[in-house]
């Protein structure tokens, strides 16, 4: 089976590639390194030639909220068409679990967006609601340090690996197409200031941690569970403590 990522060298789509490679399929990853501009049509067309199904793991260049949801709209809509007319079956998009929980937070206003341009389009479309990654923790650390201090949002996440949701989206995109929607979580709830120290800690750095308390109503809702999953989500390993333990807690870099 020949399937597309688009988004496949970010955190997740990395890992959807390997996946759907170990699992004998063949890959072809969306980006401009590979001649395919996702916000215009150039090689989108020649790149979908005898694709069957679509990942959709991209990120906008920014989040800020208007860049997200132009990028998000344009390439969903464009997937959905140039997928179409190219005899595409299946499109899976990667989304976030509580975007519709957390009022006045642009960037998930932007993912919902996402989603229902997608939805709108002739392709069949299973989207994957996922929590925040084990590397998100290190990730905040790394955009917000300046020198030996970062600070880091007060939140509730029930984290995954990225990589077992990589997994979990490769194995939606080889099975018949199925318009459906569902969340993806990691087996523990975790706090993520504590995740972030966490990290520092394993990687011997030291980098001093502030929590960040959001106002309004969206530092309410991060911090009340907005993010954590519904119970019937599907769970995959594995814990942070032990994904510690892996090579992949290596990135990104402090």
């Amino acid at each position: 089976m020949r399937i597309a990522v688009a988004g496949g060298t970010g955190t997740a789509g990395r890992y959807v590639v390997g996946a759907t490679k170990a699992a004998g399929h063949e890959v072809v990853v969306l980006s401009r390194a590979a001649g395919v501009d996702l916000t215009g049509d150039d090689g989108l067309e020649e790149a979908l030639a005898g694709v069957e199904a679509i990942v959709d793991a991209t990120s906008p260049p920014s989040t800020r909220a208007s860049t997200a949801q132009s990028f998000f709209e344009d390439v969903a809509a464009r997937l959905q068409r140039v997928g179409h007319r190219s005899g595409v079956q299946r499109l899976v998009v990667l989304s976030i679990v509580g975007i519709d929980r957390v009022p006045g937070f642009g960037y998930y206003a932007a993912k919902v967006r996402q989603e229902a341009v997608a939805r709108d389009g002739p392709l069949s479309v299973t989207t994957v609601r996922a929590t925040q990654f084990h590397e998100f923790a290190a990730q905040v650390v790394a955009q917000t340090r300046k020198g030996s201090f970062a600070v880091v949002p007060v939140m509730r996440s029930q984290p995954v690996a990225a990589r077992a949701l990589g997994e979990v989206l490769a194995d939606v995109a080889t099975r018949p197409p199925q318009d459906a929607m569902f969340e993806v979580a990691g087996p523990r709830e975790e706090d993520i200031v504590a995740l972030a120290r966490t990290v520092i800690r394993s990687r011997g750095r030291r980098i001093m941690v502030s929590p960040l308390h959001l106002p309004g109503a969206t530092g309410r809702a991060f911090r009340d569970g907005a993010l954590l999953p519904d119970a019937g989500a599907r769970i995959v390993g594995p814990a942070y403590s032990d994904w510690l333990a892996t090579a992949d807690s290596a990135w990104p870099p402090l």
